[in-house]
């Protein structure tokens, strides 16, 4: 009895954990995660600069008359018109947020708390159209609505997406509609 008594203790199991080993991976993939990070701000900095000499948004005038449309949503960002991945940064027009959009005969409110706001006059209103996508977002078909305008020489495509898309055909309609009206009394 006595050699199976020796022969148990006699084995040792590994050790189950390199704690050094461990460590030293958790703080490379934190290192490598902060380097992606940095590089990705600094990424979204260089687009700002080069989109330095898109002029500042214009601000909503005092009265703007009242409301034809207005919605509640999400302002998903703006793109140059055409290319829906090449976002535009400068201004604040780069930032997601919560937006509520009034439509005026003076143009397009948009009211983002937590960004700037912006206003389109209505000679700058090129058109609407409901889409899937815009850079960063996508959705299903129609599910965005996609408002085009003019600011400097640039044209712009901003999408929102409302709390009720059913809403999004109407406004795209109306937009539409004064954009047509706008080009006929040119």
């Amino acid at each position: 009895m006595t050699p199976v008594i020796l022969l148990a203790e006699a084995k040792k199991s590994a050790e189950v954990t390199d704690w050094g080993a461990r460590i030293g991976w958790l703080v490379g993939l934190a290192l490598f995660i902060a380097l992606v990070y940095w590089l990705m701000r600094e990424g979204w900095k260089w687009r700002g600069t080069l989109q330095a000499g898109l002029p500042p948004l214009p601000a909503a005038p005092e009265d703007t008359g009242p409301a034809r449309l207005s919605m509640s949503g999400r302002y998903h960002g703006s793109t140059t018109a055409g290319q829906w991945l090449d976002r535009i940064v400068a201004h604040g027009l780069g930032t997601r947020s919560r937006a509520e959009l009034t439509l005026t005969d003076a143009g397009l409110e948009v009211e983002r708390p937590g960004a700037a706001d912006f206003f389109v006059p209505r000679a700058a209103l090129r058109g609407a159209r409901l889409d899937k996508g815009i850079a960063g977002k996508v959705l299903t078909e129609g599910g965005l609505l996609v408002v085009t305008w003019q600011h400097g020489d640039k044209l712009i495509d901003s999408g929102f997406r409302s709390d009720r898309s059913a809403e999004h055909a109407e406004w795209a309609d109306t937009l539409n509609q004064m954009t047509n009206n706008t080009e006929g009394a040119r």
